[in-house]
């Protein structure tokens, strides 16, 4: 596996190593031994998530303010998007974002540690995301911060309007949404 860092260090992209041949291809999506030994980092995935969306769709900027939950994003059809955005007030990074291009066909992972938000929109037909997260899905705690704030400025390769969630249509602006110390 090949980590390659992100503006904001502590945000990862994650390379497999691929071996293809005519037959198709094989690769180990998650090790934990490789993932601890490449990137430092000792985690523990409690739950698995699996989405489908069509083109357009637009998800997040999603966290949980408690439960708080590190994901490793993965595509097996499609492309995205994907977005994590620093809600860390302590952070030098704070408020900052970065994004990175995920597809089946690039097989890259994204680590959005906990502490972020997450978010992605689909730049293929549909696409068909997978992500392990290190804490339990909690509705209660869960937040949105809108996606299209103007103080975030994130830079969405949107055809048209996106389509949204009711929760995702009604996110808090990012300078009244709650934040991590």
């Amino acid at each position: 596996m090949n980590v390659v860092p992100t503006e904001i260090p502590d945000v990862l992209i994650l390379e497999p190593k691929v071996f293809g041949d005519s037959r198709g291809f094989f690769f180990e999506s998650y090790n934990e031994q490789v993932f601890q030994d490449k990137t430092g980092l000792r985690l523990r995935f409690v739950q698995d998530n699996y989405s489908r969306s069509a083109k357009n769709v637009l998800r997040g900027m999603h966290y949980q303010i408690q439960q708080t939950q590190g994901k490793l994003v993965r595509v097996t059809v499609g492309t995205i998007f994907d977005v994590a955005l620093d809600l860390r007030k302590s952070s030098r990074t704070f408020g900052m974002w970065v994004s990175c291009e995920l597809s089946a066909e690039n097989k890259r992972q994204l680590w959005v540690p906990p502490g972020f938000a997450h978010g992605f929109v689909v730049v293929s037909d549909s696409a068909e995301v997978l992500y392990k997260t290190t804490d339990y899905y909690a509705p209660q705690h869960e937040r949105s911060i809108l996606w299209n704030d103007p103080d975030l400025a994130i830079a969405w390769p949107l055809e048209g309007e996106p389509i949204l969630s009711a929760k995702d249509q009604a996110g808090t602006p990012f300078c009244e949404a709650e934040v991590f110390a």
